[in-house]
């Protein structure tokens, strides 16, 4: 596929490592050009662009920036044209232990509703950037789980397929409102990383015997 990632902060280059080893093209486009410009260089089939059209022919759009500068990272890139953004924001208060918003409404909705030519899917919230980076496989031989919520079917395929294609367990979670439930995930998970000290080599995941 042909993957444009915003972003160059920890979950932005995560991406751009994982996506390049799985043989995807990746554009990386952020805020520091120069940035952009030294991540790309790390890994062939990566390309620093400026951010105005850089969704241009792109398959998928992975947002890997923080909520609060979700919505103009993704209006910054241009028309969109109804393709499929990954979502991998939380709400996070300024300590990382609490949500700003949820129950009602979720970053992810909040999001598809003032980018509404993007079709939002949820995904990779609830992972560290080290897993990420790391990649599927946990020392326990179980393979992580990332779990997608969208409304759009074709969306979700395609998102399923990159995950799937990452390595990772794709767990269907429903339709986008289930944002509401994978961002508090995320949010126990950070807890138990940092709030419990357990570190970021860990992910929840799906089980079924």
């Amino acid at each position: 596929m042909r993957v444009t990632v915003i972003g160059t902060g920890n979950m932005g280059t995560a991406f751009v490592k994982q996506l390049t080893a799985a043989g995807h093209s990746v554009r990386v486009t952020g805020r520091d050009q120069v940035r952009a410009q030294a991540l790309a260089q790390q890994y062939p089939g990566a390309e620093a662009v400026a951010a105005a059209g850089s969704a241009r022919d792109s398959d998928v759009i992975v947002l890997a920036t923080g909520y609060g500068d979700a919505v103009a990272a993704l209006r910054s890139i241009g028309e969109i044209g109804g393709k499929p953004v990954i979502d991998i924001t939380n709400p996070l208060t300024a300590d990382y232990m609490g949500l700003t918003i949820g129950h009602e409404t979720s970053a992810a909705e909040e999001i598809a509703r003032a980018v509404p030519g993007a079709a939002i899917v949820k995904a990779f919230n609830t992972l560290f950037a080290p897993v990420l980076a790391d990649g599927p496989a946990f020392a326990n031989g179980q393979r992580g789980s990332v779990f997608f919520a969208g409304d759009n079917a074709q969306a979700k395929a395609t998102v399923k397929s990159l995950i799937e294609s990452l390595g990772f367990q794709a767990v269907d979670a429903g339709g986008l409102k289930n944002a509401r439930y994978l961002e508090p995930l995320a949010g126990l998970n950070i807890y138990f990383g940092y709030g419990a000290g357990l570190g970021t080599a860990i992910a929840p995941a799906w089980i079924s015997k």
